[in-house]
């Protein structure tokens, strides 16, 4: 397992659409690794496959549900979706910025696991999000190109207490 270098806005990988997985190597089980690994050490709750550098379909999410291990989706896509929420979104690949997104509130989602068995995803709130947010970024899809207003710094709780 390894760290993955992220790539960030500017980068023409993520304007690429990723190419579906056909079985799963050995080779796509380490990225998967390596995914959950670089997610979780640049503090994300999920990353895709372009924002490292491969234009393949695996997207990974944990967005800190209890006693649930990391999502490994391949070959995903939204089968449904309903509702709508706006609200701050951020990317690892666009680092210190955030822009407000609308979404939907719910999105059914179907997918493959690592050994290639169909599953699929029912989702509300910041899980639905984060879905379509991976998802966009399989197609080539950068949120900022969907930020209302634009993007802007992110101002932390402490920037306003210093003294």
């Amino acid at each position: 397992m390894a760290i993955r270098e992220i790539r960030v806005l500017g980068d023409e990988i993520l304007t690429k659409k990723c190419r579906e997985i056909k079985e799963v190597t050995p080779r796509i089980r380490e990225l998967a690794e390596d995914m959950i690994d670089t997610m979780y050490e640049a503090n994300g709750v999920g990353l895709a496959a372009p924002q490292v550098g491969i234009l393949k379909r695996l997207v990974v999410i944990d967005i800190g549900e209890e006693d649930k291990p990391p999502y490994v989706f391949i070959n995903p896509e939204i089968i449904e979706s309903s509702g709508e929420q706006t609200g701050d979104e951020g990317c690892l690949s666009v680092p210190g910025k955030v822009g407000t997104v609308t979404r939907p509130m719910y999105v059914k989602a179907k997918a493959y696991d690592l050994d290639m068995n169909e599953f699929t995803v029912e989702a509300e709130g910041l899980l639905a999000r984060a879905i379509c947010h991976e998802l966009d970024h399989l197609e080539g899809t950068v949120y900022v190109s969907k930020a209302e207003g634009g993007i802007r710094e992110v101002q932390y709780a402490d920037d306003d207490d210093e003294e």
